[in-house]
């Protein structure tokens, strides 16, 4: 699963290194932010116990694919790119079937809830710490 977003990165790192010098730093840089999001986001979630806490990171890189896609139509309009939208789109809609057919399996599956109920955020236990107020100045300030 950690692959899907890979072909659209690559797609993404290639159309990048032919965009003009006052693009590799605005939209180049958005969208190899976006298609890196993709794979890391799915990676974070798996690395999440509970289904929820882990979908909530899904849904972060279906919504980075989006992106990625709306970076490669900007290309198109912008005519930095010639008559590849068409592949682009169909590699991006691949990767979001794929991604959109493990979020229902994540979700049918619902691991942890036995365990921990419907709370969408786990919180690990942490250190108690101990604050106590700081006395005025006598002038009250």
């Amino acid at each position: 699963m950690l692959s899907v977003g890979a072909p659209v990165m690559r797609e993404a790192y290639r159309v990048i290194q032919r965009l003009p010098p006052e693009e590799k730093y605005n939209l180049g840089l958005q969208m190899r932010k976006a298609s890196v999001s993709v794979g890391l986001n799915i990676a974070e979630g798996y690395g999440r116990y509970h289904y929820l806490d882990s979908l909530r990171f899904y849904y972060i890189a279906r919504g980075s694919l989006d992106e990625t896609l709306s970076g490669f139509i900007t290309c198109d309009v912008l005519s930095y790119t010639k008559g590849e939208l068409p592949s682009q789109r169909q590699l991006c809609h691949s990767a979001l079937r794929s991604l959109n057919g493990y979020i229902r399996f994540v979700r049918n599956q619902q691991q942890g809830r036995q365990e921990y109920g419907d709370r969408a955020v786990l919180h690990a236990e942490g250190p108690i710490y101990d604050i106590t107020p700081i006395p005025l100045d006598p002038d009250g300030t």
